[in-house]
């Protein structure tokens, strides 16, 4: 059964950080592209940042800079080390994974809603 699960959420002020981890389990991770995703209340789910199977990495426009995507392979593990939080990065952030192999930039733009594994999701609040 596959599992994936967020954790290091939490409620921080702007200009601090956050590292978000991702455990996986019941598939191959290292086959599967992975990605993280984030919803705000009212919006639509986005994708944040991606990394796919050879270690290809995509951002979000409004993250670039800020955010970093890594995978360790060997502990089945995604991370999203978030730096100069902003109020506007407040949503629930997603981990999810996908098989078909596409390059990075495709699930960026469209793999919010079209990705094979989802996980519960990890709640980000930051204040001003």
């Amino acid at each position: 059964q596959v599992h994936l699960v967020e954790s290091g959420g939490g409620s921080v002020q702007a200009g601090g950080s956050l590292r978000l981890s991702c455990v996986a389990s019941g598939f191959v991770f290292s086959t599967h592209s992975m990605g993280w995703f984030r919803q705000a209340a009212g919006k639509k789910r986005e994708g944040v940042a991606s990394i796919d199977t050879s270690g290809r990495t995509t951002y979000t426009d409004s993250v670039k800079g800020r955010f970093t995507i890594s995978r360790d392979n060997a502990e089945n593990t995604l991370s999203l080390q978030m730096n100069s939080l902003k109020p506007e990065d407040t949503a629930m952030y997603y981990c999810a994974a996908d098989r078909r192999g596409y390059d990075a930039g495709w699930y960026l733009n469209y793999g919010a809603y079209d990705m094979n594994y989802w996980g519960k999701g990890t709640l980000v609040t930051i204040s001003s």
